[in-house]
């Protein structure tokens, strides 16, 4: 027997869903009541003249709502018999499983990734939390421009890609890592990928067996140390002073080295020559892979900035890493490796076996963008302007918080690091939190580090000011 039909009254609530047409409203109470239902038996439907008369609809708008439900496997209309609410997989389950069963549960690998847990960026650009570049001070009017002149292309763009990612994309971006890295690598060797953080995923599955050492910078980046970790990998921390990475003699041999050689996250120091020829020799000796995360490096003065680590690489040991979301925008989701010859395959392969490629269009207006020069020309502005924060932000800490000593004040990049009166950073912390201001801290795997991570890039001067006003109560 259907359910009568003035039932439905109390499951179709207009006021409920103003802001839909009333064929959506329909669909939305019959979808609600799918849900709800516990029989695994499909349920015969008012007919739509009888519906729409107790509803107060047209019967075009039931007959609509019904169609609607049927093309998305809701609803079966039998002939001579009437319109049936289909049971959903959920329900059958539920009704053909009786008493307790076995749970479910997560794999060994699947418990380690929640103990460790995700690595999720701050959603909008509170003060001061890290790692978002100023989208405000975007040229917008130029990338729809460069989007209107793509729109031949768009069905092409729309399909299935290449899993290294657009020709003209590599092209252009070989093009540029060569003029402002320093790198010598053909279009070939590069692939194009969502983020830096897939990157990391891909290749520590590609570079490393449960077990394995991996040299990590510490205080470090933690987006990577939770990577190499949910791999299975036992992450060393090596620690890290004035000239970068300082590897010790009685480290465990590793497998791989992750470090960020141009602009050290988060204390902001640049490895030294010295170090570069350290690390690399080590690595030689142990056989080991280095990842080299360049994350920020086009916000370096191209006068002062020193090579790309790979460029001094003659093994092919050395990855590149670089991404879009601190140059241009996050929303993107585009990144990049260089890679020696003798891992594309390998790499490529296993690509396509997780999202298969990167967004064509997006890829294609980043190319446009970067051969058409306005890349570098963004870049500089942005440099300039964050600059001229960074310096704005250091102005206010010396001047209303004297006790935050700047690490690295001759660095660049989107966020500034500062250490705090030691046994201080959680009290200090909690206060600024009070007051409305995100002091994010910094990771580290063996001890506790007394030091805020300032973003700033994102911040007009004004709320740069605001921010350090609301801090200066704080004392330590």
């Amino acid at each position: 027997m259907p359910l009568p039909s003035r039932l439905w009254l109390q499951h179709f609530d207009r006021a409920a869903r103003s802001g839909l047409s009333l064929r959506e409203q329909l669909c939305a109470s019959l979808r609600a009541h799918a849900r709800a239902r516990r029989s695994a038996v499909a349920e015969r439907l008012p007919a739509s003249r009888v519906l729409a008369a107790d509803l107060g609809l047209s019967r075009a708008t039931v007959e609509a709502a019904y169609a609607q439900l049927q093309a998305e496997g809701l609803l079966e209309r039998r002939h001579g018999s009437g319109s049936y609410l289909r049971a959903t997989p959920t329900q059958a389950t539920r009704a053909a499983v009786p008493g307790a069963s076995r749970p479910a549960t997560l794999s060994a690998r699947g418990q380690l990734a929640l103990r460790i847990g995700g690595c999720v960026d701050p959603l909008t650009p509170l003060p001061f939390a890290a790692g978002s570049p100023d989208l405000r001070a975007f040229p917008w009017a130029l990338w729809q421009r460069l989007g209107r002149r793509r729109q031949g292309d768009a069905p092409a763009l729309a399909r299935y890609q290449d899993p290294q990612g657009l020709p003209e994309l590599r092209d252009a971006l070989a093009e540029h890592l060569q003029a402002a890295r320093g790198l010598a690598g053909r279009p070939d060797q590069l692939l194009i990928l969502t983020s830096s953080q897939q990157a990391l995923q891909l290749l520590a599955s590609l570079l490393l067996d449960p077990g394995d050492c991996v040299w990590m910078e510490d205080p470090g980046y933690r987006g990577a140390a939770a990577c190499f970790a949910a791999a299975g990998a036992r992450v060393q921390p090596v620690q890290v002073d004035a000239e970068g990475l300082c590897p010790q003699a009685d480290l465990p041999p590793p497998r791989l080295i992750y470090l960020t050689p141009a602009h050290q996250y988060p204390l902001g120091v640049r490895l030294s020559p010295a170090r570069r020829a350290q690390i690399l020799a080590l690595a030689r000796q142990h056989g080991a892979w280095v990842i080299e995360d360049d994350y920020d490096s086009d916000f370096h003065d191209a006068a002062t900035a020193l090579p790309a680590l790979q460029t001094q690489d003659p093994d092919g040991r050395v990855v590149y890493l670089g991404t879009f979301s601190k140059t241009l925008m996050p929303g993107l989701r585009l990144a990049y490796a260089q890679l020696p010859d003798r891992l594309m395959p390998a790499a490529l392969a296993l690509r396509s076996l997780q999202d298969g490629h990167s967004n064509g269009w997006f890829q294609a207006l980043v190319a446009d963008f970067i051969g058409g020069g306005h890349y570098a020309t963004h870049l500089r502005a942005m440099r300039r302007l964050y600059n001229a924060r960074r310096t704005l932000l250091q102005q206010g800490l010396a001047a209303e918080l004297p006790w935050a000593r700047v690490l690295a004040p001759e660095g660049c990049g989107l966020q500034l690091c500062v250490a705090l009166p030691q046994g201080q950073g959680d009290r200090l912390s909690r206060a600024a939190a009070r007051a409305g201001v995100v002091t994010p801290g910094l990771h580290s795997l063996q001890k506790t580090l007394d030091a805020w991570l300032l973003g700033f890039a994102a911040l007009t001067p004004a709320e740069i000011e605001g921010a350090i006003a609301r801090l200066a109560p704080l004392r330590p």
